[in-house]
């Protein structure tokens, strides 16, 4: 395979990746890894967890 067949393999590539990520309709977040309370994620799931149970008195 020549150097020109290679090149012209990795844009189309990276063009078919650019469309899907753009067709998609999808959330993305090209800032990086995000940690703590900033993450993403983390929202979700505080909306899914299910609620702690009630503490009960100790007993003597």
């Amino acid at each position: 395979m020549s150097n020109k067949a290679i090149l012209i393999l990795v844009v189309a590539m990276i063009a078919a990746a650019g469309y899907l990520l753009v067709k998609s309709d999808a959330e993305v977040d090209m800032g990086g890894e995000k940690h703590g309370a900033e993450a993403a994620h983390m929202e979700d799931a505080k909306k899914e967890a299910p609620a702690a149970p009630a503490a009960e008195p100790a007993k003597k």
